[in-house]
């Protein structure tokens, strides 16, 4: 599987699909109108759930209608669960696009040929049931509803039927079906792997999620369908042993830096979601047959714990990067890593890899909500801004697991922050899930603009967030306030626009995605050439006391040295030449964040960039400006909510204006998550003391 192409064309999918307001017209295909709430409220008659319950968030209305039952044709290797006696699956619509009525409509993907009513891809996929799966699945078990656990069985039913089952592929699962039930292994456009059940994939992982939580939820009540998602279970990990852990203890050379070469699809996001259900299983199963799967789930978990790095003052900030053959990229969507590792240590009792989930949770996680959010693309600046409930619902799932893996507090309270995306805290300033239809949109544009289309991954993530906030009032409570009052947090500037001089010229390139990584922008500068110096002068004005974060694509074997300095005082210097060999990377060299040393100080208006070298400029991307205290500050239902991160080696002391009546409270933790301490001062404004590196919580 060439997983650079999948990662390019899944951020190009990932932007165009949030990108659009108004869908293009649809291919021809039948109009049916979603359910409204009316329709919700009156499905008890047969035999659907209704409305969510008063004060409820969760409604399975909208994943409801885009749900279907298909009995499939006889296809070789292929079948399922009671299949003669039970011929009708359960299958997912892909897409739903509104129709301008207040209706939506059945949307599949690829091209609509309506002589063969087929689309290129396919009306239904892998990826989308096996997580629908897993809504009913974790609905039922939090609500005791039983049609949950009825659509819960169906969809399991229609994942395992694409799975295929003999020959040299088995384990593997087939991502596309046509509405008929024919499989459509080879979609257009093209996916990898093709054929889709050719090899591990992101499909494969997100079966074993659904039928690790399936066997935990079924083992009871209905033993001969667990054991039957047992074996199925076992039938898609014999695959994974085989096409990834096969490589276990062998390593990839990443520009220098030693990556493990057993993660499925090469990704930490991908493996996390496997990671999700054989936890599950092994949990459920118990020692005797939960030890056959033990080791796997080490092997990967470990894996994904080794794409861990940085602090509070470099990158990437405490996080686990997504995609092992990068140093240089991360993204929200499918960025359930802490949450993998915080499932993973529990199942085998190994603290270590809780400890990788917290440095994530407690580091990564301020930084990410003061710079902007849950964006599709930092890479490693922010390269693609938009947003999607995938990536909310991935850090929101993180932070809850988090907290049940270590017991703090601290995470739970950063979960209210990150949930507040779905009811406006977001770069629309709008909600973006609907309790009244069940409807989470498709997400937000680089530009701000909201795409009404509600299709199936938007929708599950939305409930599989809105069932975690039934579940913990408090963090729903806190979630909605949602009003976004101010965020000051990484401040980027572009090389390509900054003030040149000497031997130095703005670059555009023709593609900004390097192979691994972004150029932020439209490019970047080259400094210094022919043995002259080059410089980049920045306009710093009104920044005040700020970590200084340049990015350069650093090349192995460059001489090419880069000072940055600001009021007469050096900051510190970049060798772009400090970067090992391309090895196994996708593109030579790496665009990366370099941290500077000193800080810029209080009062400076211009930072400078001067870059000397015998021979070969230095290529500057742009310059992150990290204030020493940034800070996210939320108000809404006569409440305010705060976040203040700090990045400094000492006791910041600040204040905030916060919305509210009455006394505030003040929690202050340190970079691990533990509480420092607790106080309730009185006023509008709230001085606030921030650890060092860690971070502050202010409500009221």
């Amino acid at each position: 599987m060439s997983h650079p192409t999948t990662v390019a064309a899944a951020l190009a999918t990932m932007t165009a699909l949030v990108g659009l307001v108004v869908a293009p017209p649809a291919p021809a295909a039948p109009a049916t109108p979603a359910p409204s709430s009316a329709t919700a409220a009156q499905a008890a008659s047969t035999g659907l759930p209704d409305a969510p319950a008063a004060g409820r968030l969760t409604n399975l209305a909208h994943l409801d209608w885009l749900g279907d039952d298909v009995a499939p044709p006889t296809q070789a290797g292929h079948t399922t669960y009671r299949l003669d006696s039970e011929p009708e699956i359960g299958m997912l619509w892909t897409y739903a696009e509104p129709n301008g009525d207040g209706t939506y409509r059945h949307v599949g993907g690829g091209a609509y040929d309506q002589a063969t009513d087929t689309w290129g891809q396919g009306a239904f996929n892998a990826d989308d049931i096996s997580r629908a799966a897993v809504v009913y699945l974790r609905h039922w078990r939090a609500t005791g509803a039983t049609t949950s656990r009825d659509r819960a069985y169906d969809l399991l039913r229609g994942l395992t039927y694409l799975q295929t089952t003999t020959g040299p592929d088995a384990g593997n699962v087939v991502l596309w079906m046509q509405p008929d039930g024919t499989l459509n292994p080879s979609a257009e456009p093209v996916e990898l792997p093709d054929p889709s059940d050719s090899d591990a994939s992101y499909w494969v992982a997100r079966t074993l999620w659904a039928l690790g939580e399936g066997y935990a939820a079924f083992a009871r009540t209905d033993p001969a369908f667990a054991a039957f998602l047992q074996e199925r279970l076992l039938l898609s990990l014999d695959a994974v042993q085989r096409q990834v852990l096969d490589k276990y203890g062998e390593y990839l050379d990443i520009d220098g830096l030693r990556q493990p070469a057993w993660l499925i699809a090469d990704g930490a996001d991908a493996t996390s979601e496997a990671i999700l259900g054989l936890a599950a299983y092994v949990e459920a199963a118990g020692p005797g047959p939960g030890a056959t799967v033990r080791p796997a789930l080490a092997r990967l978990a470990r894996g994904v714990a080794m794409l861990r790095g940085g602090d509070a003052r470099t990158w990437p900030f405490g996080g686990v990067r997504p995609w092992a053959l990068s140093r240089s990229l991360w993204h929200a969507w499918g960025s359930q890593m802490p949450a993998a590792l915080s499932r993973a240590s529990q199942a085998l009792d190994k603290l270590a890899l809780a400890a990788v989930a917290a440095a994530d949770s407690f580091v990564f996680d301020p930084w990410l909500l003061t710079s902007g959010g849950p964006d599709n693309g930092r890479m490693p600046t922010r390269g693609d801004t938009s947003q999607i409930a995938y990536g909310a619902d991935s850090r929101l799932q993180s932070l809850l697991a988090t907290h049940d893996a270590t017991g703090k507090a601290a995470a739970r309270d950063l979960a209210g922050l990150v949930a507040a995306w779905y009811f406006g805290a977001n770069p629309a300033g709008t909600p973006m899930y609907d309790p009244a239809t069940g409807r989470t949109f498709d997400g937000i544009s680089a530009t701000g603009e909201v795409n009404r289309n509600s299709g199936a991954e938007s929708t599950i993530h939305g409930l599989l967030s809105m069932i975690a906030l039934d579940t913990h009032p408090r963090v729903a409570a806190a979630a909605r306030v949602a009003r976004v009052a101010v965020r000051r947090g990484t401040r980027t500037l572009q090389a390509e626009d900054a003030t040149l001089s000497g031997r130095a010229s703005a670059q555009r390139p023709t593609d900004l995605w390097t192979g691994e990584s972004l150029y932020g922008g439209t490019g970047y500068a080259t400094l210094g050439r022919d043995g002259g110096a080059g410089k980049a002068t920045f306009d710093v004005s009104g920044l005040g006391r700020s970590l200084v974060i340049p990015v350069l694509d650093l090349e192995p074997g460059s001489r090419a040295v880069t000072t940055f300095a600001a009021r007469g005082r050096v900051l510190g210097a970049v060798r772009s030449g400090r970067i090992g060999a391309q090895g196994d990377s996708p593109a030579p060299g790496a665009l990366l964040p370099v941290t500077v040393r000193r800080l810029l100080p209080a009062g400076a208006r211009r930072l400078t960039a001067r870059t000397t070298t015998p021979a070969g400029p230095a290529k500057l991307d742009a310059v992150m400006v990290e204030p020493v205290v940034s800070r996210l500050v939320l108000r809404g239902a006569g409440h305010g909510t705060a976040l203040l991160s700090s990045v400094s080696g000492r006791v910041e002391r600040t204040a905030v204006r916060l919305a509210g009546r009455g006394r505030a409270t003040v929690r202050t933790y340190d970079r691990r998550g533990r509480l420092v301490a607790q106080h309730r001062p009185r006023g509008r404004v709230v001085p606030v003391s921030v650890p060092a590196g860690g971070f502050a919580l202010v409500t009221r």
